[in-house]
C-alpha cells in the first residue's frame, strides 16, 4: 500500500484486484463528529475478540435487509473464529470473511445495497464491505475509525452507491482503536493484514 505524503488527511489504496476483493476502494481520513443517532434498535450483538469485547447495535429501522442478514450470520455462528483481516489506521478495520490463516469462508447470497438509507459512515459505525458491484455485499463488514463520509450514498450509479451503514459500536470502540496498534503487512494477495491475528472468539445476540 502506497500512501501520499503531500496530504496527511488523504490516503489512497491500490485498486489492484478491486473486483475480487471486498473493501471501500478509496481511503480518506476526516474529522471526528459525534456518533449518528440510531432509532428503533431491535438487537444488540457482542463480538468477543482476542483483544476485548465489542458491543454493536443494529439498525433494523434504516437497514432492515442488511441488519437481518448480519444477525443471521451471527446466530448461525458464522463469525466465530473469523479474523479482522484488514486494519488501516485513520480509516477502518474490516472482518467477517476469513478464518485463521486467511482461509476464505463460504457465504450466503449477496444482498441489496441499502446505502441510500440516510445513515452516514461516521466514526464507530458498521458498514458492509463489497466488491465494485454495488449489490455484492454478503458477510464482510468494516468499522469506521473516523468519519468516512466520502463512502456515503450519492447516487444510484456504480461510483455513487456508497457503502451501507447498518449499525454502530456502542461499547468497545477503544478495543477497535487498539487494533490499529498491531503491525500489518502483506499476506498473499492481501494488504494491511495484522501480523498478529485478531480473532473473533465468540458472538452473542442479546
Amino acid at each position: 500500500m502506497n500512501l501520499t505524503n503531500s496530504d496527511k488527511n488523504l490516503r489512497y489504496c491500490s485498486l489492484r484486484k478491486a473486483k475480487d476483493h471486498h473493501f471501500p476502494l478509496q481511503i480518506r481520513s476526516l474529522g471526528y463528529n459525534s456518533p449518528i443517532n440510531f432509532y428503533e434498535i431491535k438487537q444488540m450483538i457482542t463480538f468477543k475478540t482476542t483483544m476485548g469485547d465489542i458491543k454493536i447495535a443494529l439498525n433494523f429501522d434504516k437497514a432492515p435487509i442488511t441488519a437481518k442478514n448480519f444477525q443471521q450470520y451471527v446466530e448461525d455462528g458464522f463469525y466465530k473464529g473469523t479474523i479482522f483481516h484488514r486494519v488501516i489506521k485513520g480509516f477502518m478495520v474490516q472482518g467477517g470473511g476469513f478464518s485463521s490463516g486467511l482461509e476464505e469462508k463460504e457465504t450466503r447470497e449477496t444482498i441489496k445495497n441499502e446505502a441510500s438509507n440516510g445513515l452516514s459512515n461516521s466514526r464507530g459505525t458498521l458498514a458492509m464491505a463489497r466488491t465494485s458491484d454495488p449489490h455484492s455485499a454478503s458477510a464482510q463488514f468494516f468499522i469506521n475509525l473516523v468519519d468516512n463520509t466520502f463512502l456515503d450514498f450519492k447516487s444510484e450509479t456504480e461510483q455513487g452507491w456508497g457503502y451501507c451503514v447498518f449499525g454502530e459500536v456502542v461499547e468497545g470502540m477503544d478495543i477497535v482503536d487498539k487494533m490499529t496498534l498491531v503491525d500489518t503487512g502483506r499476506m498473499g494477495f492481501h494488504d494491511d493484514v495484522p501480523k498478529e491475528e485478531i480473532v473473533v472468539e465468540s458472538t452473542l445476540v442479546e
